[in-house]
């Protein structure tokens, strides 16, 4: 397994949001982004995960609620990267996965634009 401090894992993830154009970013609202260690036990293999309300089916009830969360695991991410310039491009991917979910953007649509 490739080597890889938290920190630096977290950077990466930093720098894969820093690329996320600015007119994007813009309309992200509500969402904070978080790094852990390993995903959930039932899913070993998980990268990344959404959790929240979808920009597309928030309404006028949506008010006053906890954040959208973003999380990106870096155990398994480290697990199937064989280089640095690997999990480079593995967390940008990821990181743009879940913030397409974010917009609304269900696997299908993002497995057919290459971010699957």
């Amino acid at each position: 397994m490739l080597e890889m401090t938290r920190e630096e894992f977290e950077e990466l993830v930093a720098e894969a949001l820093d690329r996320i154009p600015p007119e994007l970013t813009r309309l992200m609202d509500n969402v904070a982004v978080f790094v852990e260690d390993e995903p959930p036990a039932d899913d070993p293999d998980l990268l990344g995960l959404y959790e929240g309300t979808p920009l597309t089916e928030r309404g006028e009830w949506y008010a006053g609620v906890l954040p959208d969360r973003i999380t990106i695991y870096r155990g398994p991410t480290l697990r199937m990267c064989e280089t640095r310039e690997d999990v480079i491009a593995e967390t940008e991917i990821t990181v743009v996965h879940e913030i397409a979910h974010h917009f609304g953007i269900d696997d299908e649509r993002l497995h057919a634009l290459g971010y699957g």
